[in-house]
């Protein structure tokens, strides 16, 4: 079956090469049944078209003869202006899609038409109230987006500043510690040195910070006797 459909298809033209297994032949035949009920509808659809193209005609000699014999109306008995008006009018009820020409059915299609015009323009109106709506938005958000942008700018500068300043000021403890160290040690050196030439540990700087904290102490005991003292200087 599929041989002779190619060949059907082909005619003449010698049919191309191809794998020839169980799948290849399925799928063939799969497209060919496809493609025969296609033929098919088409040849339903082409018999259809003749069927109405009959009836049409026979319609239309039929109303020619009416025309012809009660009214002697034909195309060439028309004058040019009439037959203008009557193409106008068959081109007007094919144009609205109407069933005759009578003017119910031209003002009913008239009416819906402009019903559907109407719609149209409402509807382009809704659509272009919300394309300012998002246009406007979108111009807000391009606004922000903006700003939000510069905004980022300045704090990624003032973040690279900060940091600047934060090793610098790294720097300046490491330095500061460094030094501490360095005089700790040398203070260390030095009075290692003051004890080593015999210098008395009372003169040394805890021994003499020792002292005057018990010289306020002291102070501070003595000063109710001293009131008290001044109190008897008064007497006779």
């Amino acid at each position: 079956q599929v041989t002779l459909w190619l060949k059907k298809i082909y005619g003449d033209v010698p049919i191309p090469e191809y794998e020839v297994n169980e799948r290849t032949v399925d799928i063939l035949h799969e497209v060919m049944e496809c493609n025969e009920e296609r033929d098919k509808d088409v040849m339903l659809l082409i018999e259809d078209m003749k069927d109405r193209a009959t009836k049409y005609e026979a319609e239309t000699k039929y109303w020619q003869d009416i025309l012809g014999e009660s009214l002697g109306l034909s195309i060439g008995s028309l004058s040019q202006e009439a037959t203008t008006d009557l193409i106008d009018l068959v081109e007007s009820a094919m144009e609205l899609e109407v069933e005759d020409t009578s003017l119910t059915s031209f003002y009913s299609a008239i009416n819906y038409m402009s019903s559907e015009l109407y719609k149209t323009k409402s509807k382009n109106e809704e659509m272009e109230l919300k394309l300012k709506t998002l246009t406007k938005k979108l111009t807000s958000a391009l606004t922000l987006e903006k700003r939000l942008e510069e905004d980022m700018k300045k704090l990624k500068e003032y973040q690279e500043a900060e940091k600047a300043k934060a090793e610098i000021r790294s720097k300046n403890l490491r330095f500061l510690e460094d030094k501490s160290k360095d005089l700790k040690i040398r203070i260390s050196d030095a009075k290692a040195e003051l004890v080593a030439v015999g210098l008395d540990q009372s003169l040394m700087h805890e021994a003499l910070m020792k002292s005057s904290e018990e010289l306020a102490a002291l102070l501070k005991e003595i000063e109710p006797l001293k009131k008290e003292v001044a109190s008897y200087r008064d007497l006779p």
